[in-house]
């Protein structure tokens, strides 16, 4: 079976969702971080930098939220949380699918320590340009894709539901709040609030 190793309150929200969409079963592995439980030796064969959420999958071991979402929409097709891979939407699908890690939470660090960046040299451009672009790609909707959920809109949703809404780190936008409602709608959103509210 699937054992999702995650701790309430923390980044693991990602990764739950992810589970709960995806309708397969699984077991929560609860992993304290307030006691360094993710340090321990046997953890750490799991995900060797000691973060939650890491995955276990029979012989496959992963741990970054975004890598489990890849992994877990490619790896049960069924779900049909990602376009196939001769999807023309694929390419798209995988640059949203790490817009959260790769541009999101480098611009919420920017904007918490107002650390200046030039925008030459920042992989992520800058924090205006990040909430810019996605801004425009979310006013399409109601999804990243269009019309069809995936994984990417949990990445994105879970990145703007941290930023915006919980945190108040990035200003509220039209665009993103009708975005966070949508998936705060979804069952599964709400099933993961719960669980990870511990």
């Amino acid at each position: 079976m699937i054992k999702l190793y995650w701790s309430p309150r923390s980044r693991s929200f990602s990764a739950l969702w992810l589970m709960e969409e995806s309708g397969l079963p699984y077991e929560r592995v609860l992993t304290d971080i307030s006691t360094g439980a993710q340090k321990a030796p046997d953890y750490l064969k799991i995900n060797p930098m000691g973060k939650v959420p890491a995955l276990a999958d029979g012989d496959a071991a992963l741990g970054e939220a975004a890598a489990i979402c890849a992994y877990i929409a490619d790896r049960y097709p069924e779900t049909k949380l990602a376009p196939a891979v001769t999807d023309p939407r694929r390419g798209r699908y995988l640059q949203w699918l790490f817009f959260s890690p790769g541009c999101i939470e480098p611009a919420i660090i920017q904007i918490f320590t107002k650390i200046e960046v030039p925008t030459s040299t920042a992989a992520w451009g800058s924090a205006t340009q990040v909430f810019d672009v996605l801004e425009a790609a979310l006013e399409k909707g109601p999804w990243i894709l269009g019309e069809e959920f995936s994984a990417a809109d949990i990445t994105i949703g879970s990145g703007l539901n941290f930023a915006v809404r919980l945190f108040k780190m990035v200003p509220t936008r039209p665009a993103f709040d009708a975005y966070i409602a949508r998936c705060m709608a979804r069952p599964a959103f709400q099933r993961a609030e719960t669980i990870a509210a511990g």
